[in-house]
């Protein structure tokens, strides 16, 4: 009995290793395909080689696009400006991640950021280690080449066809060919030098000078983490810590005084190393442009010279921060927002917000559309927290250039709808995509508008992506207003950013707006969706008593409107105003009644918003 008990147990030892070395090599095979060590090498980064895909820009979404393509087969060329990977992460220095889950908590980025997630050990992550977790992940592919310290100069075309690029790499011009090209860098580089058209910022909501603050995260020594943990909950209500990251404490931050008005000091993330140092991700800085590197050099200045007084700050005001040493700042700023390229689809807020599920869904999201302060007068704006939606292969494929896919924070999204999808992992779900899309379009012999007009080509690529590691599922999550009666007008106001629905989804349809609040909905509505500035201010002076806080009921609603429309209502009876915009369109009489001393809610002035943009756009 002694003896068949010790064989179950080498026998039970033996099954369980081997299901262990099964599980390892299908878990390597769903994320890397075939054995890595079949495959051909690529050229090495010489002038005039030529390779299957080319992958301009090191960002995480660079190297998963190099990636995803490297493991078809492809011979791959990864070009990347700096002297190595990461980008954003390793010399932004933003090692705490923006996650995407279901609604079951369940990891909506999976592929290329999965393995990567799992490597790091988490959201939080050591930048160090992330860099050599990147370089380990193209170092396995000998058919994908790597060329460092390579910047982009100028596209080589052939018609509207993209086939190479010209690069700069040890002073030395090299020209570099593929059969196809993806844009990884940050701003979109590639394509805009091609030709692609694109916009900048909020240009496409008629904001052309509005950008988001940009970052520059900076390290410190000599933190008392358990000090901290200490405090937190206790002294300090309005944060939250675990052993790697602490956030919050907006209550502290905005005590700081800065030195200069483009400068603010926001709630913290921050962020611990492997060494015990943290990073610092807090210090806002404004009016800067983000193509320029005459502003960012600038702005990098600015934020270095600000850094003592605030490290002197929070040693005098973070528990466990009194013995705070500044070791320094991340060599790049966190720049947040450039272009956004037009594609053949542009990913539009309301996608996002109402959890669109596309037939060409090639990734997945769920980050809250967090469009950061503009300005030291505002704190940013979260326009609302989808449960899940899904880009579309067509935001990748740019307008009138061949050849070419653009992943990241710049491909085809509206200013809105990139609050949320801009963040890393939804870029490194697009870059697996893309990879996976370059090598299917090579061996199928069509373009990507041609693979994007297909559903079997699409289906195709689909498959492949799942079977590659990627999670792409229709929740079919119905939208509960789709038939309200101001639903159309919801979307209006909520593509042209004028309302802000928060966390919790909050449209205010029911709620009672107020007389300053429509009058600013309408103004903005009209400069932004119908071009009509002149119009606007045309009527301030008249429309001045609008500018309070009170109430607005139906018949001073009624008033603005036709206002806009040229009417004299100076003498025009509240009732008479009513009906004359009911019979105008500008009124949901049939849904609200005619009252004109009843409130106008929400819904009302979405409705209203937009049928008189309707009315006085410019054709």
């Amino acid at each position: 009995m002694h003896g068949k008990k010790r064989w179950l147990i080498v026998a039970s030892l033996v099954l369980f290793l081997a299901a262990l070395v099964g599980w390892r090599f299908w878990r390597a095979a769903t994320i890397s395909g075939p054995d890595p060590s079949t495959f051909p090498p690529a050229p090495a980064p010489a002038a005039g080689a030529s390779y299957d895909v080319l992958v301009v820009g090191g960002q995480p979404e660079g190297v998963a696009a190099a990636v995803a393509a490297a493991g078809q087969g492809a011979r791959v060329l990864l070009v990347e400006r700096r002297d190595g990977l990461g980008g954003l992460f390793t010399y932004g220095w933003l090692n705490f991640i923006d996650m995407n889950y279901g609604p079951h908590y369940e990891l909506l980025t999976r592929g290329t950021f999965q393995e990567f997630y799992r490597q790091v050990h988490g959201s939080v992550f050591d930048v160090g280690e992330a860099k050599k977790v990147l370089a380990a992940m193209v170092g396995r592919y000998p058919n994908l080449a790597v060329s460092l310290n390579t910047s982009f100069k100028e596209p080589i075309l052939e018609g509207n066809k993209l086939v190479g690029i010209r690069a700069i790499k040890d002073g030395q011009e090299m020209a570099f060919y593929a059969g196809r090209v993806i844009d990884a860098t940050q701003d979109a580089s590639v394509a805009a030098a091609a030709g692609v058209p694109y916009t900048v910022g909020a240009e496409d909501i008629g904001e052309k000078d509005r950008r988001q603050a940009v970052t520059l995260v900076f390290r410190l020594g000599g933190v008392d983490w358990q000090a901290l943990a200490g405090a937190v909950g206790g002294q300090i209500k309005d944060a939250k810590i675990s052993d790697r990251a602490a956030w919050g404490f907006g209550s502290i931050a905005k005590g700081y005084q800065p030195s200069n008005p483009r400068l603010r000091l926001r709630g913290f993330n921050i962020a611990r190393q492997d060494d015990g140092s943290v990073f610092i991700n807090a210090l806002q800085i404004f009016g800067v442009d983000g193509l320029s590197p005459t502003s960012r050099q600038e702005a990098m200045e600015l934020g270095r010279k600000e850094l003592p007084a605030i490290t002197d700050f929070l040693r005098n005001h973070l528990p466990g921060f009194a013995g705070a040493q500044l070791l320094g700042t991340a060599p790049e700023l966190y720049v947040r927002e450039t272009r956004h390229i037009k594609a053949l689809y542009q990913l539009d807020l309301n996608d996002v917000l109402f959890n669109r599920y596309f037939p060409d869904a090639i990734a997945l999201g769920s980050y809250p559309v967090d469009v950061q302060a503009t300005s030291p007068q505002d704190t940013g704006y979260v326009y609302g927290r989808p449960e899940v939606y899904s880009i579309p292969f067509r935001s990748l494929v740019p307008e009138k250039i061949d050849n070419l896919l653009v992943v990241g924070r710049s491909a085809g999204y509206t200013h809105l709808a990139a609050g949320s999808a801009r963040v890393v992992p939804i870029g490194m779900a697009t870059g697996d995509a893309a990879g996976v899309a370059a090598v299917y379009s090579l061996k199928a012999n069509k373009n990507f508008r041609e693979l994007a007009a297909s559903s079997g080509d699409i289906k195709a690529v689909q498959e492949k992506l799942v079977q590659m590691g990627a999670y792409l599922k229709d929740y079919q999550i119905k939208n509960p207003l789709e038939k309200h009666w101001a639903f159309t007008g919801l979307k209006f106001v909520n593509h042209w950013g004028l309302i802000v629905a928060g966390y919790d989804n909050n449209w205010k349809l029911d709620t009672p707006i107020s007389r300053i609040s429509f009058y600013y909905m309408t103004a903005n509505a009209l400069k932004r969706a119908a071009g009509r500035g002149d119009l606007v201010a045309a009527k301030a002076d008249l429309l001045k008593p609008y500018l309070d806080s009170g109430n607005l009921n139906r018949g001073d609603a009624a008033k603005l409107l036709l206002t806009y429309l040229g009417v004299d209502t100076s003498t025009l009876d509240p009732g008479a105003a009513v009906t004359m915009a009911g019979e105008q369109g500008l009124l949901p009489l049939d849904h609200t009644g005619s009252d004109p001393a009843g409130a106008v809610t929400g819904a009302e002035a979405y409705y209203a918003t937009e049928r008189l943009c309707g009315l006085l756009g410019k054709k």
